[in-house]
């Protein structure tokens, strides 16, 4: 009696786990979703902040089985909804913008090091260098402008002799080359993308055809602009 009853006990135990860590993984899913991609790709110091305090409070109901869930529900939806509504407004309020996210500031003016403005953003030499190299420059020199944004990154801008000779500096027209469409990503048949260069699934499966092959055999498709076909097998 005593070992079924533990044994119920631990299963029950076992099930409440499992269950928040999926709720709370689909909540903070959607909640980091609706916040936008940007808060993906460009962390500013405000979303920094609520990255942080979303997985503290995303940590709690899984740590604290005796804790409602909605206990943190609750403050995952309000920090989402916050954080939404600060970002319109950052859209609208050049001010607001400034305050929050702050501004980039150049560290390097016409081939210059602004020692003033590496100071203020506590930006040292190192960190400079490091980055610099991260972009193929070793020397500062060969800089015109360098720009710290409120990411953190730095936007380089080569002197005009050190970048590299495009055809626009020689003079060479160049046809548009524009993004290849995919036709079959991991055997499926992107249908709108066909629809979308005026193409059908027949015309798709006879030039497949042609290398012994369907679309469920294809791990990627895609065609160039020029009318080149890639095509890789899984």
């Amino acid at each position: 009696m005593v070992q079924k009853m533990w044994t119920g006990w631990w299963f029950c135990l076992l099930w409440e786990y499992i269950y928040r860590t999926i709720f709370i993984y689909f909540l903070v899913l959607i909640v980091i979703r609706a916040m936008g991609k940007r808060e993906i790709g460009q962390l500013s110091p405000f979303d920094f902040v609520v990255a942080i305090i979303i997985a503290e409070l995303a940590v709690i109901p899984l740590e604290k089985s005796d804790l409602p869930i909605w206990h943190s529900i609750l403050p995952l939806v309000l920090l989402g909804a916050l954080e939404v509504i600060i970002s319109y407004a950052t859209l609208f309020s050049h001010t607001l913008r400034g305050l929050i996210c702050g501004h980039p500031q150049i560290i390097i003016k016409n081939g210059v090091l602004l020692r003033k403005e590496m100071r203020k953003a506590r930006y040292n030499l190192d960190e400079l260098l490091a980055q610099l190299r991260e972009k193929g420059i070793v020397d500062p020199a060969d800089v015109e402008f360098a720009v710290l944004e409120i990411s953190g990154k730095l936007s380089v801008i080569e002197k005009s002799q050190h970048r590299p000779v495009t055809p626009a500096d020689l003079g060479i027209p160049t046809p548009y080359e524009g993004l290849p469409t995919v036709l079959v990503m991991d055997g499926t048949t992107m249908i709108k993308n066909l629809n979308d260069i005026d193409l059908d699934e027949n015309w798709l499966r006879q030039v497949l055809q042609e290398q012994g092959l369907t679309p469920r055999k294809v791990l990627l498709a895609t065609l160039g602009t020029d009318g080149r076909l890639f095509v890789s097998k899984k």
